[in-house]
């Protein structure tokens, strides 16, 4: 069993990456906005779950161990593949999940491709009462604003990632929220793109 990997990352295409350790190249699927964070040649570490199956095994990587027990506890929900367990860590972080769940919002879960509405109430049943520790993390998050969208805690994380500050990144992604029309519909790729544009101004005026 792969737990982590500690390595350079070698090549980047969407959300998957490949990281040498050890003179071998490791094949890993992350979300969309960890992907961002990740350059060519730079040193990453990410933890990780393997999933073996006949044909193949496959490794996904996560930022935190709280993204990885998310991933775990959605597994474990019938009709909840690897993959699509994925597609809701892209669209939410494992506090906005555990609000969802919460408050019973099996909306949230919809907007995933991949889960329909029965799949999501799956959800929302199973994994009641299991995410507690989350809970206090997304009151945080609502408090700052960031509940607001649902990849907004993705996207300051990958800007931080990229060498802004917490606080210019956070008042971008805050910005373009309220500003952007369609802000949202937009996705995580769609509204890191959006902060960058308001980021990017200010930094020339500096």
């Amino acid at each position: 069993m792969i737990a982590s990997l500690r390595g350079t990352c070698i090549d980047i295409a969407g959300s998957a990456v490949v990281i040498e350790v050890g003179g071998v190249g490791y094949a890993v699927t992350v979300t969309p906005a960890h992907a961002l964070t990740m350059r060519h040649g730079s040193e990453v570490f990410v933890r990780t779950a393997m999933i073996v199956r006949e044909d193949e095994h496959l490794l996904f990587g996560f930022e935190s161990t709280d993204a990885l027990q998310v991933f775990d506890l959605l597994r474990g929900v019938s009709g909840v593949g690897p993959k699509s367990a994925m597609g809701v860590l892209a669209h939410m972080d494992p506090a906005q999940i555990a609000n969802a769940v919460a408050h019973e919002d099996d909306g949230a879960f919809r907007k995933v491709s991949g889960i329909g509405p029965k799949t999501a109430k799956l959800i929302i049943v199973a994994l009641s009462g299991k995410l507690v520790a989350f809970e206090q993390a997304a009151v945080v998050a609502a408090a700052r604003g960031t509940a607001a969208h649902p990849a907004a805690v993705d996207v300051v994380s990958a800007l931080i990632g990229l060498g802004w500050r917490e606080d210019a990144a956070q008042t971008a992604v805050d910005d373009a929220v309220a500003n952007e029309p369609g802000a949202a519909a937009m996705g995580t790729q769609a509204l890191l793109r959006a902060a960058l544009g308001a980021l990017r101004p200010a930094a020339a005026g500096r």
